[in-house]
C-alpha cells in the first residue's frame, strides 16, 4: 500500500519553469537587439557579418545572464516553500 503523505519535492510547479524559460528567450531577444542596435551604429557600409556577430554575442550574454537569475529565483522559491510548509 502507498504512502498517503504528501512528500514535498524540491522541483518548482511547471507554471514557474514555463515563466523562467519564457524569461530567458526574452532576455536573448533584448539582448540580440541591443547587440543589433551598438553595432549597426558604429557601421557605416554593409556590415552583415559584424551585425550578426554583435547580435548572436549579445543574445547569448542576455540569455546567460537572464538563466543565472532565473535559476536563483526558482531556488529560494523552492526553498522559501519549503519553510512555509507547515508539516
Amino acid at each position: 500500500m502507498p504512502d498517503s503523505t504528501p512528500s514535498l519535492s524540491a522541483l518548482p510547479s511547471v507554471t514557474a519553469r514555463v515563466i523562467a524559460f519564457c524569461s530567458i528567450l526574452l532576455g536573448g531577444l533584448a539582448g540580440g537587439l541591443l547587440g543589433y542596435g551598438l553595432i549597426d551604429a558604429q557601421c557605416d557600409v554593409r556590415c552583415t557579418v559584424q551585425t550578426g556577430s554583435g547580435m548572436l554575442i549579445c543574445s547569448l550574454i542576455g540569455a546567460g545572464g537572464t538563466a543565472i537569475i532565473a535559476v536563483l529565483v526558482l531556488r529560494a522559491h523552492g526553498e522559501w516553500r519549503e519553510i512555509s510548509d507547515p508539516s
